[in-house]
């Protein structure tokens, strides 16, 4: 596995995970995670695959997912596979058919699947489906999912773990519309809906994460010089979640993000018009 440089080390410090109290929170529970044949959601379905526990992993290639069972079955979980292009309403209809059907419910959703999109809104004026596709993965779903989930997450007193991004708790970068809409669609709804889950006896956890080094930002070439962490470290990160239960989880330096977007708002809202406009302006001449 890479290392993180120098900087990445400041800002991505380790995290400890006691195996012991993760083994003994999920021995014999049962785990979804969408979005599970790459990146996050991968590790994250190894670093569980030593616990006697059962895995529903979802995702949209099979194939990926395949591979993933058969050699996470080598170890002690038990995983199932669901392929399913949660976009797609009848195959996200079946999923919800195919987990209403398991005769132990589930107990822990972990909600990692997602798609980014970085495009200019002068680009975009004849791509409305970026932002239908983007709602329709990073929104739609996640909520349709657990409409339908939570009474099996009540009864179970489960554990609901949505991944989140810094950026629906910093100032709206510009590029970013279609991703940054989505993902605080989805946080702010679950933000309004945890409390009425913490009554029920479900415990709700939301992971805000910076940039990860996943498929996600490759088609984004400066972002790949920028610190980022590893999808290992982020599993790590969800796996502790789950025995400490912490509502939220946030970098340590996001405070100080946070404390600039409130100070500098309007420095940000009369600089960055005028730097775009001298990019446009410069490649127009190229």
């Amino acid at each position: 596995m890479s290392k993180y440089n120098f900087l990445e080390h400041l800002l991505f410090p380790p995290t400890y995970l006691n195996q012991k109290k993760l083994r003994t929170k999920l021995k014999g529970k049962t785990v979804l995670i969408t979005g599970a044949s790459y990146g996050i959601g991968e590790k994250l379905a190894y670093l569980l695959s030593e616990i006697e526990l059962h895995l529903i992993l979802v995702a949209r290639t099979e194939e990926k997912l395949l591979m993933i069972k058969k050699d996470i079955e080598k170890r002690a979980a038990k995983v199932s596979i669901y392929p399913a292009d949660l976009r797609n309403s009848d195959e996200l209809e079946d999923l919800l058919a195919f987990i209403h059907q398991l005769p132990a419910g589930i107990d822990v959703f972990v909600s990692n699947a997602g798609i980014s999109i970085k495009r200019s809104i002068y680009d975009s004026l004849d791509r409305f489906h970026d932002f239908t596709r983007t709602m329709a993965i990073n929104y739609f779903a996640p909520v349709q999912l657990l409409l339908s989930l939570i009474p099996l997450l009540k009864k179970n007193e489960g554990h609901i773990i949505t991944i989140s991004t810094v950026n629906a708790l910093l100032i709206p970068l510009p590029f970013w519309a279609a991703y940054q809409a989505s993902k605080s669609a989805f946080d702010i709804w679950f933000q309004s809906v945890a409390p009425e889950l913490n009554a029920m006896g479900i415990a709700t956890t939301s992971i805000y994460l910076p940039l990860v080094k996943t498929r996600m930002i490759l088609p984004t070439p400066e972002y790949q010089k920028m610190p980022a962490m590893f999808p290992h470290h982020v599993g790590k990160i969800i796996c502790k979640s789950m025995y400490t239960k912490k509502k939220r989880v946030i970098p340590w330096w996001i405070i100080f993000g946070q404390w600039a977007s409130l100070m500098f708002r309007g420095a940000w809202e009369f600089v960055i018009p005028r730097i775009l406009k001298k990019r446009r302006k410069d490649s127009s001449h190229v």
